[in-house]
């Protein structure tokens, strides 16, 4: 089993599949000016299939795509059924803002999609275009119910809440996510790259938000997901749906991460604070075998010694406090979730 300096298995990818996005949410890329990618510097479909079977022989069971927004990526379902053949993965999911799902979630199953995370951070129309500056809320909803009539199981809702702008909404959210049978997952507000004027005063803790719930609709905990996911999760005390929370934030899960990230350009990252990747394109596009390159993403793997969550929230407790700007990071538009 490939394990880092902390003993951590690899065991999940999340692929980035391009950088562009039809959104623009404030917490992850609120520049209305962005630097997009060369279209000749990101993967091709070939190239993201063959790096993904090699994590799969290397420990990885669980591939997520992502993006930017992934179905931004012209014909992703001919890369789906590509994924879903992989020997040994036993999970293919994909993380979208679900603008453009309704069109096509049909494709998508039929490739062999069987999950989907949604992005979607308020029930507010207007409110909804505020925080991604041009969404649209009935696309977003048409999506998830088209993908329910698809079959595709769980449909998990992401939900960024950040103070004095959706924390408001996260009784709606429940209440909605339990009468659709939707799983929900809060997040605390986090400073992914450097452009989204991260502060803590506007990060809402895990803590708070599970008394909101409670207070309107009792819960009870049954544990993390697998033991190594992010979210931790709670059960509705009437046994109608359940809640998870990833608390980066205030419960730091960094050492039970297993996840590695390939960007849409081809560097492989090991961590969502990273502030450089490892380019695998070079070695793909240079006539490299299967091998040298896994050898590659064991090297780096084996060397990873990760762990900023744990660091930025000791620093928050520290008497010299933390300050986000001092940190830079590789910007989520190009990292991906």
């Amino acid at each position: 089993m490939l394990q880092d300096a902390f003993d951590r298995p690899i065991r999940d990818l999340r692929i980035s599949v391009t950088d562009r996005c039809n959104f623009r949410c404030t917490y992850c890329m609120p520049l209305d000016e962005y630097v997009w990618m060369d279209k000749q510097e990101i993967l091709t479909f070939s190239e993201i299939a063959r790096i993904a079977t090699l994590f799969v022989r290397l420990g990885v069971s669980k591939i997520r795509l992502t993006g930017g927004e992934p179905l931004a990526r012209k014909d992703l379902n001919t890369l789906i059924a590509r994924l879903s053949l992989i020997c040994g993965l036993e999970d293919l999911c994909l993380t979208t803002n679900g603008s453009l799902l309704a069109e096509q979630v049909e494709a998508l199953a039929r490739a062999g999609l069987k999950r989907v995370n949604v992005s979607i951070d308020t029930l507010d129309p207007e409110k909804f275009r505020r925080m991604t500056k041009r969404g649209n809320l009935e696309q977003v909803l048409a999506g998830l119910f088209a993908a329910r009539a698809q079959g595709l199981h769980p449909i998990k809702l992401n939900a960024v809440v950040e103070r004095g702008v959706n924390d408001d909404d996260i009784i709606p959210l429940a209440e909605f996510a339990r009468k659709q049978g939707f799983q929900l997952r809060f997040i605390e507000y986090m400073d992914v790259g450097n452009a989204n004027n991260w502060v803590t005063s506007k990060v809402v803790p895990k803590k708070e938000i599970l008394q909101k719930i409670h207070a309107h609709l009792p819960l009870e905990k049954f544990g993390s997901n697998q033991g190594h996911a992010p979210s931790v999760d709670y059960r509705y005390a009437d046994g109608n749906g359940e809640v998870g929370v990833i608390a980066s934030m205030t419960k730091p899960f960094c050492s039970n991460c297993t996840r590695a990230r390939l960007t849409a350009d081809g560097r492989l990252v090991t961590c969502l604070f990273s502030l450089r990747g490892h380019d695998l394109k070079a070695l793909l596009r240079g006539g490299a075998t299967d091998g040298e390159i896994s050898a590659m993403i064991s090297k780096v793997w084996r060397a990873r010694t990760d762990r900023y969550s744990d660091q930025r929230r000791k620093a928050i407790n520290s008497d010299s406090g933390y300050h986000a700007g001092d940190h830079r990071k590789l910007e989520m538009i190009s990292l991906g979730g």
